[in-house]
């Protein structure tokens, strides 16, 4: 997701909804946008937060994702392949209503829809507070899940 400042200047939101039998859903991102950084989120950046994900989740990770070009990337390809512990399956093209994480950026949208952010900073400070308050909810995060129509299989195996 990418929210735009009143000033020059945009956040960029990398997020992940995590699910483990068990434990408690959880809501994973990484945010790009404070003054003087890169703008966009680059290969190196998605697979900090899946490798973040993993590090407190102490489990294999079996990755959903969607057909942005930095997931689907030669140099992505590479990094999923050099972790034994990531699978991953890409969902269909143009499918946001497969992907539980759209919920999040469209919840994080309409509490940000009335806010002017005089900087960039402050904007990066908004959103990183949504995001939060958002991870102490895991029923709404489940609820994302549960939008999808998908079922999930959280039997032990």
């Amino acid at each position: 997701m990418t929210v735009a400042g009143r000033s020059p200047g945009r956040v960029s939101i990398a997020g992940l909804i995590a699910v483990r039998p068990g434990a408690r859903t959880r809501l994973y991102s990484r945010i790009r946008g404070c003054t003087g950084e890169r703008r966009s989120l680059s290969e190196t950046d998605y697979i900090r937060l899946v490798g973040g994900a993993h590090q407190l989740l102490k489990a294999p990770v079996v990755l959903v994702w969607d057909r942005l070009n930095t997931h689907i990337s030669a140099a992505m390809k590479q990094l999923v392949a050099a972790r034994a512990w990531l699978t991953v399956f890409q969902l269909p093209s143009y499918a946001p209503e497969l992907n539980p994480v759209e919920g999040v950026w469209s919840q994080s949208e309409r509490s940000l829809a009335n806010l002017a952010a005089g900087t960039l900073d402050r904007l990066n400070a908004l959103v990183r507070n949504r995001l939060k308050s958002l991870q102490y909810r895991p029923t709404t995060l489940d609820g994302f899940i549960a939008g999808t129509g998908l079922a999930l299989d959280l039997s032990p195996p």
